[in-house]
């Protein structure tokens, strides 16, 4: 007897019959000769296409467009052979060469042309993140949530391409078919990201939290949040801005907001905040399993990256991901399957006498309020012993002695039973640890000064790290604690 019911459609028909985009008509290149020169009013000596743009010579791959930008110390013109051995298809260049290229009177101009060409192009919904702490990786978790969401049609700015150069590059770099665009915007004067957001020109704009970093060049909190505010004034029409509800400077912040944002979002413990955190406990893998009133749902997530500053960092995730139309599920699943980055708390197993040691790598930036954070997160932490890697703090100017003094007391609450102290700034913690001897301060914590890495190695290895050891590796990048990650973990490599 023949069944009756809905006819049955083939595996391979309904792959045909996925609903198509207009983006997914075009091309799969990034850039072609024709579409380059028409971006930056320049001329091409040949048709072409690029899979890739890049900058530095060093960095170039297969398919790349190498951009040759002349910078204030040297010139990128200098390194077109290098570029070419490396395998760039094209050059853009102010100049005539022997080589494929596009040629215009000035590559930076260039290169912000093709970085709007790039956002008017796509159908992207683009998110600008921004923060005096924890930008890189909120902005790093919204693209795995985005890109998850949307099938890897979802892009960002790498690294931590955040300046001048970065964030037009991270622009043109931006395939036509992208669906959401995520960038990181830094500065460390007044008007800078003023500059930055224009040529993003975001949907949904995040400020993480306002700390003290670049305070040397600011003279005063009011004025860093000012700065950092300044990424809502080129929001697009009706765009969100996403603020931290538990920062001081919420007020200020929102007030700079509803000049220019058509809805505003905050996020945080706050009783009052429109994305709140209900309960986080925390998880076996170090992690958090968090709850959190989206104001029309509650959601429940787990979050991978340690530390109660990762529990709220998620709640800003949660925020953007939603003020753009993303997939909320999909931003649960990503923040519970991220790890930790480069410099930026990647955590590596070391070997050590009688068993692993734990390597927490927070090498790349450093500023009052991450260093309390990241000491918090290693009293958290299951350890033997827990030893601390501190590198100095940088533009913090005439504040500077007295943060770095400071933190002896978060050091003391983490537990901390050797501290390594890098560089001149950290001079002033090494006489507090001096004078509390004997003391509250001392509780067998026991520290060393060193003037730069090669001095750290060398003290670290003499103090002896053992199997159960948790050590914490965290500096401003210019100290160079990366070669004292890298000395240590390379040993297991």
């Amino acid at each position: 007897m023949r069944r009756r019911g809905r006819p049955r459609v083939s595996p391979h028909r309904a792959l045909r019959q996925w609903p198509l985009r207009p983006s997914d008509r075009l091309g799969t290149a990034l850039w072609t000769s024709a579409a380059l020169a028409e971006a930056v009013g320049g001329t091409a000596s040949h048709a072409f296409e690029v899979s890739g743009i890049e900058m530095d010579s060093r960095d170039v791959r297969a398919g790349d467009l190498f951009v040759a930008l002349k910078g204030e110390t040297t010139d990128g013109h200098l390194f077109i052979d290098k570029a070419i051995a490396a395998g760039a298809r094209a050059l853009l260049v102010d100049r005539p060469v022997d080589h494929p290229h596009v040629l215009v009177p000035d590559t930076t101009a260039a290169l912000h042309a093709l970085a709007h060409a790039a956002r008017e192009r796509a159908e992207a919904i683009r998110i600008g993140v921004t923060g005096s702490v924890g930008k890189t990786g909120v902005k790093e978790a919204i693209f795995a949530a985005l890109d998850r969401g949307s099938r890897g049609a979802a892009h960002r700015s790498v690294r931590s391409y955040n300046n001048h150069v970065g964030v037009p590059l991270s622009l043109a770099r931006m395939p036509a078919r992208s669906r959401f665009g995520v960038f990181e915007m830094g500065m460390n004067h007044a008007g800078e990201i003023r500059t930055l957001t224009a040529h993003v020109r975001p949907h949904v704009a995040l400020i993480t939290t306002i700390a003290p970093a670049h305070i040397e060049n600011l003279g005063s909190m009011e004025a860093i949040a000012a700065a950092k505010a300044e990424i809502f004034e080129s929001l697009m029409p009706s765009g969100t801005a996403v603020l931290p509800a538990d920062s001081a400077w919420c007020g200020q912040l929102r007030a700079a907001a509803e000049r220019h944002a058509g809805r505003i979002v905050t996020f945080g413990r706050a009783a009052d905040a429109d994305v709140r955190l209900l309960d986080a406990i925390p998880a076996a893998n170090g992690g958090s399993l968090v709850t959190a009133d989206l104001g029309d749902a509650r959601l429940c997530f787990s979050v991978a990256e340690p530390g109660e500053h990762w529990v709220v960092n998620a709640l800003g995730v949660m925020a953007a991901v939603k003020a753009a139309g993303g997939d909320l599920g999909a931003a649960g699943l990503a923040l519970a399957e991220m790890g930790g980055l480069k410099g930026r708390g990647a955590r590596h197993q070391i070997r050590a006498p009688g068993g692993k040691a734990l390597l927490i790598d927070e090498s790349y930036n450093a500023n009052p309020a991450s260093m309390r954070a990241t000491l918090r997160q290693l009293g958290q932490t299951p350890a033997t012993r827990r030893i601390a890697v501190l590198g100095s703090m940088k533009e913090l100017g005439d504040f500077a002695e007295g943060f770095h003094a400071q933190l002896a007391e978060p050091l003391a609450e983490a537990g901390v039973d050797h501290a390594v102290l890098v560089g001149a700034e950290m001079r002033a913690l090494a006489r507090t640890l001096g004078k509390g001897a004997g003391g509250a301060l001392a509780g067998g914590l026991t520290f060393a000064h060193c003037d730069g890495p090669a001095e750290a190695i060398a003290a670290l290895e003499e103090f002896g790290l053992v199997g159960g050891d948790a050590i914490l590796v965290k500096g401003s990048n210019s100290v160079g604690l990366g070669r004292l990650v890298h000395h240590f973990t390379g040993r297991d490599g």
